[in-house]
């Protein structure tokens, strides 16, 4: 009975230690080391990227802080008159014109409102006896995109592709946040006769307007002649860019 007791007990421990080394003891210990590892190294890594992106976040807000603040400096040190609004030079930011209603209801910067008021009361005997009316003056940023859209429409409508009827529609309309509208320096004046415009090319820069896009200088300008739009430049500015035939760009690219 007791011999066969031991070795039955002998049996049993032969089978532990056999089946300790059959399992795979030492790769599994591999393994959860290798698990540990790699859970500390994505905790470490996205720590970094959070920390990254943190600083990259504040980076661009700082950039974009001192951005603005370029822009506000450069409104206050540069004369208001003056501003470029081209395609390829968008309204500065925050710019924000004082604005005042002129004859027929629309708004100009009130700073250009006796010199244009006084413009067109003296083009009254050019215009049949009758007050010029400025027909667009200070436009949205709603505005300006509306009447983009229906101008590319209207291409549309005569056949144009998408691409072509934009391509063209921006030789006549700016985009918005690059049109002259937008800061209320400019605006388009109709008339009785056509006979308005030749003497508002003549006698504009008295007022301190310019005739704005000329069609001899629509290559710098990238808009097509528009007899009906004058901006605002104040008289000195003016008249040296009447008496010279040059156009803004080249006015302030000298200055």
């Amino acid at each position: 009975m007791n011999e066969n007791m031991k070795t039955d007990s002998k049996r049993k421990q032969y089978i532990r230690r056999q089946q300790r080394r059959i399992f795979p003891w030492k790769w599994v210990m591999i393994m959860m080391l290798l698990i540990v590892v790699c859970v500390a190294a994505i905790i470490l890594l996205t720590g970094t990227r959070t920390k990254t992106e943190m600083t990259s976040n504040h980076i661009q807000s700082v950039q974009v802080t001192e951005s603005q603040a370029i822009d506000e400096n450069a409104m206050n040190s540069m004369d208001w008159n003056l501003v470029l609004v081209n395609n390829e030079n968008a309204i500065p930011y925050n710019y924000e014109p004082e604005l005042v209603e002129v004859s027929g209801g629309e708004k100009v910067d009130g700073r250009i409102y006796d010199p244009l008021m006084e413009m067109l009361e003296d083009a009254k005997e050019a215009n049949l006896g009758q007050l010029p009316m400025v027909v667009s003056g200070h436009r949205t940023q709603e505005k300006q995109q509306k009447i983009m859209d229906d101008k590319i429409a209207e291409f549309r409508r005569e056949g144009n592709s998408k691409s072509e009827a934009e391509k063209l529609a921006k030789k006549w309309v700016a985009n918005p946040g690059y049109s002259e509208h937008q800061i209320g320096l400019a605006v388009d004046i109709n008339g009785a006769t056509y006979d308005l415009y030749f003497w508002l090319q003549e006698n504009c820069y008295k007022y301190g307007f310019i005739f704005r896009y000329p069609g001899d200088k629509a290559d710098i300008t990238g808009v097509a002649e528009e007899v009906w739009h004058y901006r605002y430049v104040g008289v000195e500015a003016a008249t040296e860019i009447h008496e010279r035939g040059i156009c803004l760009e080249e006015y302030l690219e000298e200055k």
